[in-house]
């Protein structure tokens, strides 16, 4: 079986091969990571998703240079250079990335202590699986992005060529045919309030309908112009999409195919696909937010409470209550050439009358951060994650 991590060496034949074996048994001992072990059998380099030269002595410079042809065929991404710090591997390691860097390539040096290299390791690992797994996937916009998201526009070629996604239009008749064809059903658990109970089965009416649209296109996920339903289906998407989130298909609100993508990288990042939310209210000084919005992902909850959208007054909308505890804020741009990243904590969730239903109050671990959502914001949707994620997804975006 393949390891998801590939070494290859960069030697010097000047040195002794008996001494450099050992010093390599003993140096990648020490990281207590698996991997493939290649040496220098080239042929598979860009076959697993992460792929390091391990530059073992000084003099290897040239080598290097030779393969890059090769290399730049196989593979796109940058390229790692493992270093020990002995034989002047270094040294030799820092001559390569200036002229990776002068054939306008994109490198690094993974150098340090071995618990350090290993937590980089194990860091550019996950970026990189988080990048494959993306590859060649199908996500879709149903419907057209909502009429207020002016600013929301998506880059489907920058789309295609920086994360490898196609990105599908599906026109809203599409799933309105669909919700049409599938029958309704009561099997589910009642509900004191009248409303509410008479929306549920028109809420999974739409979810059904909603994961057989999924399985028709083979979509990892989609963004749905939710709003449209109010009126062609007198109900809301609410519910279908805090269930499809939490079965692992990115299901996002309004058409907002930014904010599908951000969900999209955090959920091959985190497994988590993220609250997509607006913030509400903002206090500059002390860095504390309101976000809010009438679905979540029924897996990022501890509880929930059905009630009406808020807007609207009818369909059914969630009221979900994440742990408090650390979170991260996201959001790219429909053309992912600007990212917004922010750690804080989430520290109550709120139950206000006049916001969508899921509110959640975050207070930014830099106060100053607040400032990006006044003065250069990436739309209004934005997407809260549990944990902090700032290192990871700083690493995949760069």
């Amino acid at each position: 079986m393949k390891h998801d991590i590939g070494i290859f060496t960069l030697t010097s034949e000047l040195h002794n091969a008996e001494a450099i074996a050992a010093a390599t048994k003993d140096f990648l001992g020490s990281l207590n990571i698996d991997y493939d072990f290649l040496d220098d059998d080239y042929t598979e380099y860009g076959e697993r998703p992460l792929n390091l030269f391990y530059v073992r002595t000084g003099g290897t410079e040239g080598i290097l240079k030779r393969l890059l042809p090769h290399l730049r065929q196989q593979s796109q991404t940058p390229l790692y250079l493992l270093t020990s710090g002995k034989s002047n591997s270094l040294a030799a390691s820092m001559e390569i990335l200036s002229y990776l860097k002068q054939q306008g390539l994109e490198g690094e040096i993974v150098h340090g202590n071995p618990e350090f290299i290993a937590r980089r390791i194990v860091k550019l690992c996950t970026v990189a699986k988080a990048r494959a797994a993306l590859k060649g996937t199908h996500f879709a916009a149903i419907g057209e992005p909502s009429d207020w998201l002016i600013a929301s526009q998506a880059n489907e070629p920058q789309i295609r060529k920086r994360l490898g996604m196609e990105l599908l239009q599906i026109p809203m008749q599409e799933l309105l045919d669909k919700i049409a064809q599938t029958p309704l059903d009561n099997n589910h658990e009642p509900h004191p309030n009248p409303d509410i109970a008479q929306a549920l089965p028109g809420a999974w009416q739409i979810y059904r309908a909603l994961k057989g649209i999924v399985d028709r296109h083979n979509l990892k996920g989609f963004t749905l112009r939710c709003f449209d339903l109010l009126t062609s289906v007198h109900n809301t998407g609410c519910l279908a999409l805090a269930k499809l989130n939490s079965e692992g298909i990115v299901a996002g609100c309004e058409g907002d195919v930014p904010s599908m993508l951000s969900m999209a990288i955090v959920k091959a990042l985190t497994g988590l696909t993220g609250f997509q939310s607006n913030p509400a209210r903002i206090d500059i000084e002390t860095g504390e937010m309101i976000f809010a919005h009438c679905t979540i992902p029924f897996n990022l909850i501890e509880r929930y409470e059905l009630l009406t959208h808020y807007e609207s007054g009818i369909g059914v909308g969630i009221r979900g209550f994440m742990s408090p505890g650390p979170v991260t804020i996201f959001k790219v741009s429909g053309d992912l050439q600007r990212y917004f990243i922010a750690e804080g904590t989430l520290t109550e969730n709120l139950q206000q009358p006049d916001l969508c239903r899921t509110q959640q109050l975050i207070r930014l671990d830099e106060a100053s951060q607040a400032e990006y959502f006044l003065s250069n914001p990436i739309g209004n949707h934005h997407i809260i994650v549990p944990g902090h994620h700032r290192e990871l997804l700083e690493l995949f975006m760069q």
